[in-house]
């Protein structure tokens, strides 16, 4: 049976976690299948306990779905009002960061780690992800690894970014391009932003 090994010549053969980060990761899929992805929707609570029992730092109410996945609970962070859609899906090997009152519609994809192709040892790059307060991650929409996705900003259904989105700014397509301005009701309610 081939497996990784850490003192392989060719970098491709190496593996990228250590074993002990390997079993975490398998605890915490086993946790998820057995206590969570069973449950029914309104059980949002419960399952904000079982992340926070490994070690997710989440705000108030929180609305998280049984059948997203999250690949590592302990580098996710929340503040309140946060929504992980049905079949969301959360690859944050260098962390994610969602505002208050973001919402990740399903089947979004935050994907917070990549290769350099341009390297003979292909080197795994991990970055933080960070999605800005009343930010809307649309269904099938990709965030790629070290976006900021920008206070009020949507990023369309099914479309990519690699790059920043700018605040109260609606991205579309692959790659995904501004095309319009989204009307900032915080100032237009004169609401407390930290709402």
């Amino acid at each position: 049976m081939f497996q990784h090994n850490i003192n392989d010549s060719d970098p491709y053969k190496r593996p990228v976690f250590s074993v002990g980060n390997k079993i975490i990761r398998v605890l915490w899929k086993a946790s998820w299948l057995l206590l969570c992805s069973w449950t029914p929707a309104p059980f949002h609570a419960w399952r904000v306990l079982i992340l926070r029992m490994f070690g997710a730092k989440l705000g108030k109410a929180n609305f998280i779905y049984p059948d997203c996945k999250i690949w590592a609970p302990w580098l996710l962070e929340t503040e309140d009002v946060v929504t992980i859609g049905p079949n969301v899906e959360i690859y944050n090997p260098g962390g994610v960061y969602l505002g208050h009152h973001s919402i990740l519609s399903q089947h979004a994809f935050l994907c917070g780690a990549t290769h350099d192709y341009n390297h003979l040892d292909f080197t795994y790059i991990k970055k933080k992800i960070y999605i800005s307060s009343y930010a809307w991650i649309c269904s099938k929409a990709i965030v790629l690894p070290g976006v900021r996705c920008g206070e009020g900003s949507v990023l369309g259904a099914g479309s990519i970014t690699s790059k920043n989105l700018d605040p109260w700014m609606v991205y579309t397509g692959n790659p995904a391009q501004c095309i319009r301005q989204r009307n900032n009701f915080l100032l237009e309610n004169e609401l407390d932003p930290s709402l």
